[in-house]
């Protein structure tokens, strides 16, 4: 597939950034509110991103998960795709979940929807079935330091393949890639934000 192996991603360091980050959340659908909680536990300040000028002061940004087809309309309709794109390469982290992770993807397989186009690598849609399919699993062993053991919970999750080169694959279940990062990318296809475990958003601010 291409991508570089867990062992190859350097170890997260959530506390060694001092100060209190911005991170935006975008706020066209998802859980919002419990990207918030989870931002607020790694020791960020969350706000809503719903117009280009809310970019203005972030440290990073969250694309949540929800139906990819409303987000991408929602992108359309708010005039967000550019904005994003040019937030991304200033050089600013970006953590996709579930259906941001397929907003953030180059390619993307069963009805495709227009992507960010930063992460190479394919998305494929509810690749683990529908809602009722939804299940939680850890993580398998061979994480990236600082991510053993992490809970995935699944909603109506995609798949990430295809990994291009660059692409370091942090945490896998039942051997497929469930966490990967591309430089200051990171892409998710379960929901980190179900739950108390912050070290995925902690990840994202250790970037930053």
């Amino acid at each position: 597939m291409g991508a570089r192996p867990a062992s190859a991603a350097p170890p997260a360091e959530p506390s060694a950034r001092a100060g209190r980050r911005r991170v935006g959340i975008l706020a066209v659908q998802g859980d919002v509110e419990a990207h918030a909680r989870a931002l607020g536990r790694a020791g960020a300040e969350a706000v809503r991103v719903l117009r280009e000028k809310d970019l203005d002061g972030l440290d990073a940004l969250v694309l949540p998960g929800g139906e990819s087809t409303t987000i991408a309309k929602g992108l359309a309709r708010l005039g967000l795709y550019e904005p994003l794109r040019a937030f991304a390469r200033a050089g600013h982290p970006m953590l996709g979940t579930c259906a941001g992770a397929i907003l953030l993807a180059r390619r993307v397989e069963n009805h495709p929807v227009e992507t960010l186009g930063l992460l190479d690598a394919t998305a494929v849609r509810n690749a683990y079935g529908t809602q009722v399919d939804s299940f939680a699993a850890a993580a398998d062993s061979g994480a990236a330091a600082g991510l053993e053991g992490l809970r995935c919970v699944f909603i109506r999750a995609p798949r990430l393949r295809d990994l291009g080169p660059d692409v370091e694959v942090l945490a896998t279940v039942d051997g497929e890639p469930v966490l990967v990062r591309e430089g200051k990318l990171l892409a998710a296809t379960f929901h980190p934000e179900l739950g108390e475990d912050p070290r995925v958003h902690e990840l994202l601010l250790a970037l930053a």
